[in-house]
């Protein structure tokens, strides 16, 4: 049997969950639990869905997989001191620790990056950085026990990369094909720096305005 502990909190990107959700839960054995400030639906960036947290911070006390999502709500998750605190704290104990996009932020907030190599969503390099992390341009890369994924749908390449640790290739590979995943886009855009300048720099506006978005939600199952 091994833990998978998912943190959640406002304003999370959905993918950066559900695709690395849906991966590892299917692991033989897997119990997959959702951990934030407190018990009950938390709404992801764009309010329209909320995912059911069953425990607290303070109530993890161990896990085998502290996992960490990014999104818009990550400014906000950086000023938490109970969240950082589990992140430390739990992560100085289980086997495996793994952030998606700018979820690694908030690894380097808790101290956890200083000389790792990671990677993380393009347009969060430089901040993910300024923790001392050594930052490539890869869709998921290993630095010991830490295992970082870049941008939003990314969660399903560093989900499968590590159920092929856990449980062997074979395994990863019946899980890829259970999920049907082989992409093939419509569009075939390539990696975020093949972009053109103008495309970059329309989605980095859109995230610098990403606390503004979160502030003008409207979110249907408020105080449910």
């Amino acid at each position: 049997m091994m833990r998978l502990s998912i943190i959640l909190f406002d304003g999370f990107t959905a993918l950066d969950v559900v695709g690395g959700y849906d991966v590892l839960a299917n692991l033989p054995g897997m119990e997959v639990e959702f951990v934030a400030a407190k018990c009950g639906l938390v709404a992801v960036d764009t309010g329209w869905l909320g995912m059911q947290a069953c425990k607290t911070f303070d109530q993890l006390e161990a896990t085998d997989i502290l996992y960490v999502p990014g999104g818009p709500g990550v400014e906000a998750a950086l000023a938490d001191d109970a969240l950082l605190a589990c992140v430390r704290r739990i992560s100085a104990s289980c086997a495996w620790t793994v952030s998606v996009c700018n979820g690694a932020e908030i690894l380097g907030a808790a101290g956890l990056l200083e000389g790792k190599q990671v990677t993380t969503n393009w347009f969060a390099r430089d901040k993910v950085a300024a923790y001392g992390a050594r930052v490539v341009k890869q869709r998921y890369v290993r630095d010991g026990q830490l295992v970082t994924g870049a941008g939003v749908s990314s969660s399903i390449d560093t989900g499968l990369f590590l159920a092929g640790l856990l449980a062997g290739e074979e395994v990863a590979k019946t899980i890829q094909l259970g999920i049907e995943y082989y992409p093939d886009p419509p569009f075939g855009n390539g990696t975020p720096d093949e972009q053109p300048a103008a495309r970059q720099q329309m989605i980095a506006a859109a995230e610098r305005g990403g606390v503004k978005r979160l502030a003008a939600r409207r979110i249907p199952f408020q105080g449910a």
